[in-house]
């Protein structure tokens, strides 16, 4: 093998390399909106029917004592024992994982 054909070979993958770097940190690697809901409603739905639910589809920053992260906000209301009852909640917009939940 001839050294310009293993230099080529090398600035090739190089540039492959940096091409890949960029693009994957330009991806999107949180769960849809729509299956953290999904699964929020089936943790609530163990304890009974509810009534209505809803997500911003859009993730927000959160922070909780030093941490911070992004979050999907949303809410579910359902009826227990004849009374209403809502709920606001913000789940880890990356694993889905229920990070505060707020009875109103």
């Amino acid at each position: 093998m001839k050294l310009k054909d293993y230099m080529m070979g090398l600035g090739t993958g190089i540039v492959i390399g940096i091409i890949a770097s960029q693009a994957a940190s330009k991806m999107n690697f949180n769960r849809s909106a729509e299956l953290v809901l999904s699964d929020i409603k089936k943790s609530f739905k163990e304890e009974g029917p509810i009534d209505g639910s809803w997500i911003y589809m859009s993730p927000e920053p959160f922070q909780k004592e030093a941490i911070s992260f992004h979050v999907y906000k949303g809410g579910i209301s359902r009826v227990k024992n004849g009374e209403l009852e809502q709920f606001e909640f913000a789940a880890d917009a990356k694993t889905g994982t229920v990070v505060d939940l707020v009875k109103l």
